[in-house]
């Protein structure tokens, strides 16, 4: 398990395997997305879909969690 000092140190895999859940609100250049991957044990990066070349945010599963966020929503188990 990661804490949150050293959740950056992490390398991201090469490719980045990630799921994808969108929330139905549209722009002019598409449909808003959220991406999820699991960097590692407890670890996950959280990107946007309409910045892909952004360094996504990392958090731990309880950081998911609390914030209600379901990697099964995007295909992905914990």
């Amino acid at each position: 398990m990661h804490n949150e000092t050293d959740l950056y140190s992490c390398p991201l895999p090469t490719p980045l395997v990630t799921g994808k859940a969108c929330g139905g609100n549209t722009h002019p250049d598409g449909e808003s997305c959220v991406t999820l991957a699991k960097i590692g044990e407890d670890t996950w990066a959280v990107g946007d879909s309409k910045r892909p070349g952004a360094e996504p945010l990392r958090f731990t599963t309880a950081e998911l969690d609390a914030a209600g966020i379901d990697p099964a929503r995007f295909g992905l188990s914990a």
